[in-house]
């Protein structure tokens, strides 16, 4: 066994290898658990020098950073608060495997074994898959989860951006473990599995070829982060991207992923990025009539609701809007514009441009890149915009017969 005492500074090499999970056996493995050194701590040097690498390589490639100033520093806020129980106490995922270790485990593996170190490397981390994807499935658990996803950039600040309470709810897929493997090595597991996430939140880092078929990786991460239809639900692995192979989760990175929730909360008041969901709850709790549907607000999944399967519809999640509609939006708000303007002067060709306006507006409407506030008003909204490019295509044919219009 290691002296602690020498583990109390880490090298620039091993916090590389710390925050991509590539340290050693005999480097982190110890007999107890008071001597397992607080690893996220030390990487906090190397948080920051990645997060400005990545804003260099993002200056470099686009010309600008890889996020907002005001996203980044929510980010930040969101990891600080996340963090301070633990000044007060031992975090619950501990304490919860010290108590289930010390009063029901089977049998008691080796602390220094290789085989024990990899064997908990991966039971930790089928642990975090199935935590994780709980996460997304039960209501109140995605009251905490919903703090990481609620960042619309993707840079590796996001990755700070964690709740304050999940951690209330993941030891319990851990606790099974205590039954065979020591806390000592569970806390370094714990520990690893947390700072590997760590870099896959970022852009600037595309397909890795041959690893993205067993490692958790940016693409397959960015998919997991994005409110496109086709992301919903899906990659939820810590470091292993296997486990959704295996169990139908797994997704492949296609069209461009826009991120962030469903429906979007708009704020970057920290304490509203954490519990504003948990009030979401509470008032439809109590909104919701039936004891089995007030059960089942709290433990069904976030798009459930009565009448609805477990985990609602796939078909009631917004489309996440593509850079083509976007694109194409503003368009048509800059021609939009253009048209106001050159009525309101009577310019000779304001008839022609504001039929062009809409004509624009019907086949983006056709194509599904326009919708109405209210779905109900689709025909209506259609016919009135069909009347308006007959009446101004008769004025610009009366326009171009017999002279400017007046």
């Amino acid at each position: 066994m290691k002296n602690p005492e020498a583990q109390q500074d880490v090298s620039v090499s091993q916090g590389i290898r710390l925050m991509f999970y590539m340290m050693k056996p005999n480097e982190t493995s110890f007999r107890t658990l008071e001597e397992v050194p607080d690893y996220v701590k030390k990487a906090t040097p190397f948080f920051i020098s990645l997060m400005l690498l990545e804003l260099a390589v993002s200056w470099i490639r686009k010309g600008k950073p890889p996020g907002r100033v005001d996203d980044s520093l929510t980010s930040m806020s969101a990891g600080i608060l996340s963090r301070l129980p633990r000044l007060f106490s031992r975090s619950i995922e501990l304490t919860s495997y010290v108590y289930i270790w010390e009063n029901y485990r089977l049998i008691g593996l080796p602390w220094d074994s290789p085989w024990t170190w990899y064997l908990t490397f991966l039971a930790v981390d089928f642990g975090y898959y199935w935590f994780h994807r709980m996460a997304h499935e039960v209501n109140i658990m995605w009251a905490g989860h919903q703090t990481h996803h609620s960042s619309e950039d993707y840079n590796l600040s996001t990755a700070l951006r964690q709740s304050v309470f999940q951690v209330y709810t993941s030891w319990i897929f851990y606790s099974p473990l205590a039954l065979f493997i020591p806390p000592s090595v569970y806390a370094v597991h714990l520990q690893f599995n947390l700072l590997y996430q760590f870099w896959i939140h970022t852009e600037v880092i595309g397909n890795l070829g041959p690893l993205e078929l067993i490692l958790n990786t940016p693409s397959h991460h960015r998919v997991h982060h994005g409110r496109n239809r086709y992301c919903i639900d899906k990659n939820y692995a810590g470091t292993l991207i296997i486990w959704d192979r295996i169990f139908g989760t797994f997704e492949a990175e296609s069209e461009k992923v826009v991120y962030g929730l469903t429906h979007p909360i708009n704020t970057f008041e920290p304490f509203k990025v954490q519990f504003h969901y948990l009030i979401y709850i509470w008032t439809t709790f109590w909104a919701t009539p039936g004891f089995f549907n007030k059960f089942s607000v709290i433990f069904k999944g976030p798009g459930w609701s009565p009448g609805k399967p477990r985990l609602g519809l796939s078909e009631e999640i917004p489309e996440a809007l593509s850079q083509v509609t976007l694109l194409l939006r503003v368009c048509f708000i800059l021609l939009t514009l253009t048209s106001i303007g050159l009525l309101l002067d009577q310019r000779p060709k304001a008839a022609l441009v504001e039929t062009l306006r809409c004509l624009v507006f019907l086949t983006l409407w056709r194509f599904g890149h326009l919708k109405p506030f209210i779905p109900s008003l689709s025909l209506a909204f259609e016919i009135f915009f069909s009347i308006c490019t007959a009446f101004w295509g008769v004025r610009s044919i009366k326009q171009l017969a017999s002279g400017p219009w007046k």
